[in-house]
């Protein structure tokens, strides 16, 4: 694990333990349902101040809590730096019920290692792409010699 990502995580990880304290909530605008308040949106005050959390311009995790929901959008690096992705890679929906049937800690965890892996797996697939390169290019120069 890199140096810089190492804080990154931790920062992440004391977020979203903060952020996941969720109770019921019954939609104000639909009788007997409770809906995710961050998907529908339907009741400002129930949604709270929605956070960054960069490590640097091209990787960040936006958290969206609420009163019974948070989404966590995380963009990712990218692979090749040729076609570029506009927006956040992946977003999870957590809600109340997740929270009351899961442990809190596990989903953190479950998240935080997703991270980690996806961060690992990119980093291999450009070593694996500079490694391809450097050998394609002396085969190349190899006849010049």
């Amino acid at each position: 694990m890199s140096q810089s990502l190492r804080p990154y995580l931790q920062c992440v990880r004391s977020s979203l333990t903060a952020a996941l304290c969720l109770c019921n909530f019954a939609s104000q605008t639909s009788e007997r349902h409770n809906v995710p308040e961050i998907e529908a949106q339907t009741s400002p005050e129930v949604l709270l101040n929605p956070l960054v959390i960069a490590r640097n311009e091209n990787e960040r995790v936006l958290i969206e809590p609420s009163v019974n929901s948070v989404r966590i959008s995380i963009k990712i690096k990218q692979a090749d730096e040729i076609e570029n992705i506009l927006g956040y890679d992946i977003s999870f929906l957590i809600t109340n019920f997740h929270t009351e049937e899961m442990l809190k800690h596990k989903l953190v965890d479950f998240i935080i290692q997703f991270m980690e892996e996806v961060d690992k797996e990119i980093s291999e697939m450009k070593l694996f792409l500079n490694a391809r390169a450097r050998f394609v290019a002396e085969s190349f120069l190899t006849p010049f010699d």
